[in-house]
């Protein structure tokens, strides 16, 4: 009994200690976004690297979610007569939830495991030391271009997210399963509005900042060796995915209560 209680007691600690540090290393990436100057051709480069690269993996994903959801909408709603209510069952789904959330996780998983891969080896073959070295901070060389990168590139992947949604939906929905193409362009256009817009990006703005500094932080402070290596990679998906996952209920209830979605 005791033993159990003492692991609960650590497991709590440590993950106090690992949002401690990931505060700090925040906050460290923020100010060295406002001290230095920003090391353009490096977040240029970043950018190419986790968001040009990934257009292909969220295109995928976003078309066949949208395809599927608009399959299973459709023969719910048929037998009331409501066929033509799939489209803005897509639209808005996609926009509030889907798209930003499925974007956030298949980024978790190809970019998220690179920077944490990336930055634990350079720690380990001590780059990082080298880098200090020569007076340069790691952070503001390092972290800062990559941070900028995620929240430049997020919000484009989530928009490509939503509009491969939308259109495998329609193109699902209409010349396949015969609803009628009007009256869906119709219902989408009535009950979808800016706000659902604004909420798929912001989403995806706050999604792209948490998956750079979880990841950048679990390849910071890895331990030596491969296998630690593979363990910051593995720790970076993982808790990359579950912070997005917890965080998108607070974000969708506090952004409801500001951007209602009818009003």
């Amino acid at each position: 009994m005791f033993g159990l209680v003492r692991s609960i007691g650590a497991g709590f600690i440590g993950f106090l200690e690992s949002a401690g540090e990931i505060v700090f290393l925040l906050l460290d990436t923020l100010r060295c976004m406002v001290r230095y100057p920003w090391r353009f051709t490096h977040v240029i480069f970043q950018v190419h690297r986790v968001g040009a690269t990934s257009v292909f993996v969220v295109m995928t994903t976003g078309a066949f979610t949208g395809a599927v959801f608009a399959t299973q909408m459709h023969y719910q709603l048929k037998p009331l007569g409501m066929a033509t209510a799939v489209g803005p069952v897509v639209a808005v789904s996609m926009f509030r939830e889907l798209g930003p959330v499925l974007a956030a996780l298949m980024v978790a998983g190809r970019v998220g495991s690179s920077l944490a891969a990336e930055l634990a080896t350079m720690k380990i073959t001590e780059q990082l030391d080298a880098l200090r070295a020569l007076a340069v901070y790691p952070t503001e060389y390092l972290i800062v271009p990559r941070v900028l990168a995620l929240l430049i590139s997020m919000p484009v992947l989530v928009a490509l997210t939503i509009t491969c949604g939308i259109l495998a939906g329609y193109y699902v929905a209409v010349p396949l399963l015969q609803v009628d193409g009007t009256y869906y362009l119709d219902n989408m256009y009535k009950f979808t509005n800016y706000r659902d817009v604004l909420t798929g990006l912001i989403k995806g703005i706050i999604f792209g900042f948490i998956i750079a500094v979880i990841s950048c932080y679990k390849g910071l402070s890895t331990s030596a060796g491969a296998e630690g290596v593979g363990r910051a990679t593995t720790e970076a998906v993982v808790n990359s995915s579950m912070v997005v996952l917890v965080s998108n209920f607070f974000i969708s209830y506090f952004l409801n209560l500001i951007m209602p979605a009818t009003s």
